[in-house]
């Protein structure tokens, strides 16, 4: 019988089983591995890049006036982007609106309500909607209500164009967010007594709260930077907001589309400073919902 000692050599240490870091598939292993890191690096260069960028110019732009003034004119000095503020944070909140409690009710009932096809249907026709660049809902929306005269370019109009771009983000994540619920917890709500919509309003949907959260956030970050869409309902005003129906209205991105590509070297520095705000606005947005996740 062949002792232990004469057996042939593999690529594991002599009583160990540890792999020989000169085996074959320790040093494939130790090459995949830099591969896959080194493609890691390469996905997250292009945010490093942008925010790096953004960072340099916006920085030395900034100042308290921004935040403040008007838009300046070309060829003035100073300025800002006060009203852009104002009037994005109007327009995602009609959008929020609109879109969350249609969304969220249409998730819960796709997730508790809705069997066999209709179920398959809303889901699929969502994930098309999901697709539908954001230029045909500015175009939709002014087809329906700027060319009809219902309103005006105005906030509304920016404000419905933003929420269907809302709509299909926060019913795809409450509709995923429900089906992670655990069975057990409708179960032990029915078994206690609970109606089907007792069961969803204090049971299903608090369990499921902080992803909708998630979803909700994502989708105001997404809507914060659209600027198609506002450019066929809301384009722009060089003054501050005084009806949501019938007034053109500003906003932060249709500023840095208006100002980067200017002349006059003012509005190109209003704009990168803008561009920052944005930026920052969307990564706070973004640390929220991974923070209202891990809270789950």
């Amino acid at each position: 019988m062949t002792s232990f000692s004469e057996q042939p050599q593999t690529g594991f240490a002599r009583g160990s089983l540890n792999r020989s870091s000169n085996s074959p598939r320790t040093l494939f292993n130790n090459l995949m591995n830099g591969v896959i890191f080194a493609c890691g690096a390469l996905a997250l260069l292009p945010l490093l890049l942008v925010l790096s960028y953004l960072l340099f110019k916006g920085f030395s732009s900034l100042s308290f006036d921004l935040f403040t003034e008007l838009p300046p004119a070309p060829l003035d000095k100073g300025g800002g982007f006060g009203n852009a503020i104002v009037g994005t944070a109007i327009m995602v909140g009609i959008g929020a609106l609109i879109s969350v409690p249609i969304g969220v009710a249409a998730a819960v009932y796709l997730t508790e309500f809705s069997k066999g096809n209709t179920a398959r249907w809303i889901r699929f026709a969502t994930n098309v909607l999901s697709g539908v660049p954001s230029i045909i809902a500015g175009v939709v929306t002014y087809g329906i209500l700027v060319a009809t005269k219902i309103v005006g370019y105005s906030a509304i109009a920016g404000g419905v164009a933003l929420s269907i771009l809302m709509l299909p983000i926060i019913v795809r994540t409450t509709d995923e967010a429900l089906q992670l619920v655990s069975q057990d917890l409708r179960q032990a709500a029915v078994g206690i007594g609970a109606t089907n919509y007792q069961t969803v309003l204090q049971v299903v949907l608090p369990a499921a709260l902080p992803s909708i959260v998630t979803g909700v956030t994502l989708s105001v970050a997404r809507a914060a930077g659209e600027t198609a869409p506002l450019i066929f309902t809301a384009l722009f005003s060089g003054f501050w907001l005084r009806s949501l129906i019938d007034e053109p209205v500003a906003s932060l991105a249709v500023l840095v589309y208006n100002f980067a590509t200017s002349f006059d070297q003012n509005q190109q520095s209003v704009a990168w400073a803008a561009s920052l705000i944005l930026v920052l606005l969307v990564l706070i947005a973004s640390i929220i919902a991974r923070f209202a996740t891990r809270s789950k």
